[in-house]
């Protein structure tokens, strides 16, 4: 397989610079998804304390099936801890986020990289291309100077023989 074309180079540059966006975009996606499964489990830890909650409020100890202050304080203790995962989980979504908001951005960016070296790309294959024609046409000028100097060549050829056969012919015809 030859290499030297410049639409080989342009493909080969172009699959290994891919391959190296698709690794980073696994490691990316990775920890988004690492991410999205801490937040999820944050979710169930809540619905599970919420569910607690609600027990809590059905849960009567004191004399005659009354709420006692320890009662009310289970109860507001659940809540308060509720307060603390939905910060939590509120504080987590925002990284998640952020994160989205970084890959969005990153790919943007490599984005205009990848255009900004297609376009390099365009331009050296369009001057390489414009290089080889001026060449080209070199190359026929020389061949037609070639030949026109060919053709001189033997015109002159022609007549130093023709001149020779008549001074030759005019030599023995002055003798004879």
């Amino acid at each position: 397989m030859k290499f030297s074309s410049p639409f080989s180079i342009l493909f080969l540059s172009l699959l290994l610079f891919s391959s190296n966006l698709f690794a980073f975009a696994d490691n990316d996606s990775l920890a988004y998804e690492r991410q999205r499964e801490k937040i999820n489990n944050m979710l169930d830890q809540r619905s599970t304390k919420f569910g607690q909650y609600t027990e809590s409020l059905n849960q009567r100890t004191g004399i005659f099936g009354l709420k006692t202050k320890k009662d009310m304080q289970k109860s507001i203790d659940i809540l308060l801890n509720i307060i603390l995962t939905d910060n939590a989980i509120l504080k987590e979504t925002k990284v998640l986020l952020d994160y989205k908001a970084f890959q969005q951005q990153k790919v943007v960016i490599q984005s205009k990289e990848t255009d900004e070296k297609n376009i390099s790309y365009m331009r050296t294959i369009n001057k390489l291309q414009s290089q080889n024609e001026i060449l080209q046409r070199e190359i026929d000028e020389l061949k037609k100077s070639k030949a026109t100097a060919t053709v001189y060549i033997i015109v002159l050829l022609t007549l130093i023989a023709l001149s020779s056969a008549y001074m030759f012919r005019k030599f023995y015809s002055k003798k004879n």
